[in-house]
């Protein structure tokens, strides 16, 4: 069985905080690094350009899977972007 004790009970739901926007810079700089444009980044995901933008303007949020499937298509680490939230 696994426990969390949490001395907070309030869940950040929010995108507009510096952890998430760290996140979101670092997701730009590894999108920039292998000189992707966004277009093609979406093409990659999949996905329309506007969702990689919106993502890299801090206006969206990414669920695991698409955090996941995101850095997949950059070719970098799941784990390292995760430690923007320690």
């Amino acid at each position: 069985m696994v426990t969390c004790s949490h001395n907070d009970s309030n869940m950040i739901k929010s995108i507009n905080t510096q952890k998430h926007q760290a996140l979101t810079k670092w997701l730009k700089e590894k999108r920039l690094e292998k000189e992707l444009s966004i277009r093609q980044l979406g093409n990659l995901l999949e996905e329309p350009f506007q969702f990689v933008s919106k993502i890299e303007r801090g206006q969206r949020n990414l669920t695991v899977h698409e955090y996941v499937q995101y850095c997949h298509a950059l070719g970098i680490d799941n784990t390292e972007g995760l430690k923007f939230f320690e």
